[in-house]
């Protein structure tokens, strides 16, 4: 099945919030995930979707020429299938379209699949923010990416 990226919608936010809840121990509420996609100028967020359904989703914070992801996550019946790495390489594409240069995002130690995907993509640990995941007070991996222009 082909998988699309469209900007996310409102429409899209009940099937957002589907993949949200047993993605993250303290996912993301619909009123922030409307907030960020109406009224944040900074942010831009993307769905992957497939058969017309969103299978995933990632969101970044364009500031000045850096770019923050703020979330990737994908439905637990489309993982291990490649739209993880589809995902990071449709917002990095659309940061370099922005003029982005650079792009970091946190990670939580615990998870493996998503640190080696990033990794793999050319992320670079490049610190820890600690106990900065307040649910279980772990650490967060700094990872970074640069020269991407």
């Amino acid at each position: 099945m082909t998988v699309s990226f469209e900007e996310m919608r409102l429409e899209h936010l009940s099937q957002v919030e589907e993949i949200e809840v047993v993605s993250f121990p303290t996912p993301w509420s619909h009123k922030a995930f409307a907030y960020e996609i109406t009224q944040n100028s900074f942010a831009h967020y993307i769905v992957a979707v497939a058969g017309g359904e969103v299978i995933g989703y990632g969101g970044m914070w364009f500031i000045l020429d850096e770019a923050h992801i703020t979330n990737v996550a994908v439905r637990r019946d489309w993982r291990m299938k490649g739209v993880g790495r589809a995902l990071m390489l449709e917002i990095l594409r659309r940061a370099i379209l922005m003029g982005i240069n650079s792009m970091t995002l946190e990670v939580r130690p615990s998870n493996t699949a998503a640190r080696n995907l990033y990794t793999s993509l050319g992320f670079i640990e490049k610190g820890r923010r600690k106990r900065y995941y307040t649910d279980t007070n772990e650490d967060a991996i700094i990872m970074w990416k640069e020269g991407l222009l």
